[in-house]
C-alpha cells in the first residue's frame, strides 16, 4: 500500500516559490510545480519573508488591491506532480482503476502551506487522474504571481520622523525613501506552461492620513527638506498642523501612508498586456507641540 506518511514534507522557514496555477478539483492533471532554478519537487524554497524596511511600524494591505477596483477571484494556487514511482495496482489509491487507465498524482496547494506552522509536516493530496488536461494560463494571474515575488511593502517614511517633535503652524515636509520594494521600480517574471509574463511595478501615488482629519495625496516620493528652505512649504508633499497632538493618545498623531503600486504586465513574445494596482501601507506616530518663547 502507498504510505501517505512517507509523502510528508517539512516546511522550511521561508516562503515558497510561485507554484503552478490550476483548480484544485479531484480530476486535475499533472503540471510541473515550482519554477525556481533547479527545482524538481513541488515544495521549493526560493524567497524569504520581507522585513520592515525602516524603524517605523509598517503593515501591508492584505487584499493587495484597491477596495473600489474590480478584481477577479484568484484561483487556487497548487502544484501537481506525477507520483514516481507509481504505487502498485493493488493500492486502494487507484480507487478501482487500472494503471493503464491513468496515473496517480500528488498535489500541494499554497493555502495548505500558509496555514501551517514553520517546520510542520505537509502531507500532499494523492489522487488518480485519467490524463493531463491542458492548462489554461491566465496572464494576469501570472503577473500577480510575479508581483508576489517582488515582496513589495509599504512606504519607507523618512519624514515625519517618529522621534521628532514638530511645531504647530510650521510647514511639514513629507517624503519617503525610495527602494525597489518600498517605491520601485521593480520587475519580476512568472512562467507557466510555456507562457512567461513580466510585470513592472512602481508607486504612482501615496495617500497620507495625518491624524488630525486631514488627507493628502502626493503623486511622488515627496521632496527632502533642507535647512536652506527655512519656513517654505514643500513643493510636492506637505501639511501644516493647526493644533497640537496633546489631546491624542500618547500625545502623538497617528499618521498613515498608503502607497498605490501600478503594475504593468506583458506576455513575453506576445502582444497581450494589462495593468492593475495594489496597495501597501505604513504607519508612524509623531508629536506636534507649540513653540515656547523664553522671555
Amino acid at each position: 500500500m502507498l504510505r501517505r506518511s512517507s509523502l510528508a514534507m517539512v516546511l522550511p522557514a521561508a516562503m515558497l516559490c510561485a507554484l503552478a496555477v490550476l483548480p484544485a478539483g479531484a480530476d486535475d492533471g499533472p503540471v510541473v510545480g515550482g519554477d525556481c532554478d533547479g527545482a524538481s519537487s513541488f515544495v521549493t524554497v526560493c524567497r524569504q519573508e520581507p522585513g520592515s524596511s525602516s524603524g517605523q511600524d509598517q503593515t501591508s494591505d492584505q487584499s493587495g488591491t484597491d477596495a473600489g477596483q474590480d478584481s477577479k477571484p484568484r484561483p487556487q494556487t497548487c502544484s501537481v506532480e506525477r507520483l514516481d514511482p507509481q504505487p502498485p495496482s493493488s493500492d486502494p489509491v487507484w480507487n478501482g482503476h487500472e494503471p493503464s487507465d491513468g496515473a496517480i498524482y500528488t498535489r500541494v496547494c499554497l493555502s495548505d502551506v500558509l496555514g501551517s506552522a514553520t517546520g510542520a509536516q505537509i502531507v500532499p493530496q494523492v489522487f488518480w487522474a485519467a490524463e493531463a488536461p491542458a492548462v489554461n494560463v491566465d496572464p494576469e494571474q501570472l503577473a500577480r504571481e510575479a508581483v508576489d515575488r517582488m515582496l513589495l511593502t509599504g512606504p519607507d517614511i523618512a519624514s515625519p520622523r517618529a522621534a521628532a517633535t514638530y511645531i504647530v503652524g510650521m510647514p511639514m515636509w513629507m517624503w519617503v525613501n525610495k527602494s525597489p520594494t518600498t517605491f520601485g521600480p521593480n520587475s519580476a517574471s512568472a512562467t507557466l506552461a510555456g507562457v512567461t509574463v513580466t510585470a513592472q511595478a512602481e508607486v504612482t501615488k501615496i495617500d497620507w492620513k495625518m491624524g488630525d482629519g486631514s488627507a493628502i495625496t502626493c503623486n511622488g516620493p515627496g521632496t527632502p527638506y533642507r535647512a536652506a528652505y527655512g519656513k517654505q512649504e514643500s513643493p510636492t508633499c506637505g501639511h501644516t498642523y493647526a493644533r497640537t497632538s496633546a489631546s491624542q493618545p500618547g500625545d502623538k498623531y497617528n499618521v498613515t501612508a498608503t502607497a498605490t503600486w501600478t503594475v504593468d504586465w506583458q506576455v513575453n513574445g506576445g502582444g497581450q498586456t494589462g495593468q492593475f494596482t495594489e496597495t501597501r501601507q505604513s504607519q508612524t506616530q509623531m508629536a506636534i507641540g507649540e513653540l515656547q518663547v523664553v522671555r
